[in-house]
């Protein structure tokens, strides 16, 4: 299992949303991918999916850009995976039964391994992702004299 790279740039871009919640202001594309260091046609392409997933809202004008589509507290993890991914990305169960005893095991440990994913991935949301940057950043300030 490996975080794709459409999945990490979405929920860089998610970030930023999400430290500028509170001023309601709108981030505008190029704002964000300079600071997350995005290729801007890439980003467009991603805000695009996870408006179409109500996870963002775009505004549209001169102050135009997105902003978030619910509360920060309110989207997971899970949600952000499941819009870009699809839910089905996951290992589906097959129609076919397993040729062998072994294959089974294999199958139901794998299907355990991934509702365990789920189980964390939907126990974070937005809002514990910027916290945690904020806390890790406050470690990292260092002061030279």
């Amino acid at each position: 299992m490996e975080l794709s790279c459409k999945t990490e740039y979405a929920l860089l871009a998610l970030l930023e949303l999400t430290a500028c919640y509170n001023e309601g202001e709108p981030l505008q594309i190029r704002q964000i991918a300079a600071i997350q260091n995005i290729p801007d046609r890439y980003l467009e392409q991603l805000l695009a999916t996870l408006r179409r997933g109500s996870l963002v809202r775009s505004h549209r004008g001169a102050k135009g850009g997105y902003v978030l589509g619910r509360e920060p507290w309110k989207i997971t993890l899970l949600d952000v995976i499941n819009c870009l991914e699809g839910s089905n990305a996951k290992a589906s169960k097959s129609d076919t039964p397993p040729k062998t005893i072994e294959s089974a095991i294999v199958g139901e440990i794998w299907q355990e391994v991934h509702d365990r994913a789920d189980e964390v991935l939907q126990k974070y949301t937005l809002q514990e992702l910027c916290e945690k940057r904020d806390a890790r950043r406050q470690l990292d300030i260092m002061y030279y004299i």
